[in-house]
């Protein structure tokens, strides 16, 4: 049975965090940022070329992509 660890904007948001802070520890990237506005977060991943705002979603599935922690 596949358990998903989040239900909406927010939970979602809270698990681009944990795998931001799993790819820092993995050395993966070098650092993130978030900014939390009343109605949504922004996620910033410096990389050498950019360092665009990313939503939830994308930084979401960035990050898992990059750590590999995708489900088969």
């Amino acid at each position: 049975m596949n358990q998903h660890l989040f239900h909406d904007e927010i939970t979602l948001a809270e698990q681009a965090e944990e795998l931001a802070k799993k790819a820092i520890k993995l050395g993966l990237i070098p650092s993130f940022v978030v900014r939390h506005f009343p109605d949504s977060w922004e996620f910033y991943i410096p990389n050498e070329k950019e360092s665009a705002a990313l939503s939830p979603e994308e930084a979401y599935l960035q990050l898992k992509k990059l750590t590999g922690t995708f489900s088969k």
